[in-house]
């Protein structure tokens, strides 16, 4: 069920965002006099078309909902009426095929703009950036942070949210940037500004980097009270209900969560003899965590989460939301900050200066969109802006078969006076279709060692 669920949600995304992509180029080329024979929404057998008359546009509903095409008149696909000739692709100047090219990508990033304006806009709830405990010979630590202060900027950028903060970080450092600085108050509301130093080797592995800085949220400490089980885990299958109450484990008195939680974790396939409170009653059960395997240590896990009273839970909610006007300027920024992010990170890629585990395939990507999905439509409409912003981006790279090959050819003929030769187009093509195949074949490996890990 949960399969289908990611399906259904990654099928929704990849369809809006194409189609919205394809919208770009069928809005443009109506607009500059190019007659569009078919716009379609998905791939293969159509399962519903419309057409007003036998020479107008056709609009189509296919059966496989993973983006949509535009079909234009182009006398290099198709035999054109002499009629239409005025009206085709390639007969028209310079400036309106590139503008019909360069449509889609650009719809791409107004639709990440549109969607992140709704988010300022409803709003979101996240947790307060509230600094955890420090860990010695951390990057934190060298910048001098102290548990129980609360992130306001980073990099003068406002941070209300521990996730917002921990992103601002994050793509700071991918973006190339060795100084980060970080804005907090503590409890006396004193302004303290720490300056985060990193190497151009922290971005060759985020999961170091994550050790390395050594940033967590704060975690008050709480009572090991079971307060979701996870279905089919160990901690179902050993008996353990919501409500429990963790006393001892092997006879070691437990006095807190994170004592339990260190205490599975040290313990992966290793039986574990637990006494809980349920209801006023002690009650004997065994556990066997199983084992999950990381590239640094092995680590126990028993699927369960711990209860939080609410009223600590609203103590530490905090909801952020703007304005319409304030939220539009924040939308643009917030899609140039991605759009600028992606680009860094892409260019870091190929020259080797970042780790290809920071790439996602398919796979990767339809996970997000499940995962979001099921977090509330806030952060399913982040994770469409932040891929809309990837897509628009991506497409205008100069690589032939994509939308930034095209403008690159376009740019060729406006410097020479003349299109550049059909079979040259055609070459550079071929070759660009071989480097997205082997592109998307390695990243698919990428989602399952993922996946296997």
């Amino acid at each position: 069920m949960e399969t289908l669920y990611t399906i259904f949600h990654f099928i929704i995304a990849i369809g809006l965002l194409v189609s919205i992509h394809e919208f770009g180029h069928f809005w443009v080329a109506r607009k500059t006099g190019v007659k569009v024979i078919r716009f379609s929404v998905g791939f293969g057998k159509a399962i519903f078309s419309y057409q007003k008359t036998a020479d107008s546009t056709e609009y189509v509903l296919s059966a496989i909902p993973l983006g949509g095409y535009v079909k234009m008149v182009d006398e290099r696909e198709d035999e054109v009426k002499k009629e239409d000739l005025p009206f085709a692709f390639n007969r028209q100047p310079l400036w309106a095929r590139s503008a019909i090219v360069v449509a889609g990508p650009l719809f791409n990033l107004l639709l990440a703009i549109v969607l992140f304006w709704a988010v300022f806009i409803i709003g979101e709830t996240g947790m307060r950036p509230i600094v955890g405990e420090i860990s010695s010979s951390t990057l934190a630590a060298d910048a001098g942070f102290v548990e129980g202060e609360e992130i306001l900027l980073v990099n003068n950028k406002n941070a209300p949210t521990w996730a917002e903060a921990m992103t601002l970080i994050f793509s700071a450092v991918m973006q190339g940037e060795q100084d980060v600085s970080v804005l907090t108050k503590n409890s006396d509301e004193i302004e303290q500004l720490h300056l985060l130093q990193f190497t151009k080797q922290d971005t060759e592995d985020p999961e170091k980097l994550f050790e390395k800085l050594g940033l967590k949220p704060w975690s008050p400490e709480l009572e090991a009270i079971i307060g979701k089980v996870i279905d089919n885990s160990p901690a179902s299958l050993a008996g353990l209900k919501t409500g429990d109450l963790v006393i001892s484990a092997n006879g070691e008195i437990v006095k807190d969560w994170m004592q339990w939680v260190e205490f599975v974790r040290d313990r992966p396939e290793l039986s574990i003899a637990l006494m809980v409170e349920r209801e006023g009653v002690h009650v004997p059960l065994t556990i066997v965590p199983e084992r999950i395997e990381t590239e640094q240590k092995d680590f126990g896990r028993i699927g369960a989460a711990v209860h939080i009273p609410e009223e600590l839970i609203n103590s530490l909610r905090v909801e952020y939301s703007l304005p319409p006007i304030e939220a539009l300027s924040a939308a643009c920024k917030k899609t140039w900050f991605y759009s600028v992010s992606t680009l860094k990170m892409m260019s870091k890629m190929i020259i080797g200066e970042a780790s290809s585990k920071n790439l996602s395939g398919p796979i990767s990507i339809a996970q997000y969109a499940g995962e979001s999905a099921e977090r509330g439509l806030v952060p399913f409409l982040k994770f469409l802006a932040m891929v809309s912003v990837s897509l628009g981006v991506l497409n205008l790279l100069p690589i032939p078969v994509l939308d930034g090959g095209h403008l690159m050819f376009f740019f060729i003929e406006a410097v020479k006076g003349s299109p550049v030769h059909e079979k040259i187009q055609i070459g550079f093509q071929q070759v660009g279709i071989l480097m997205l195949m082997s592109l998307m074949v390695f990243s698919v490996f990428l989602d399952i060692e993922r996946i296997f890990q």
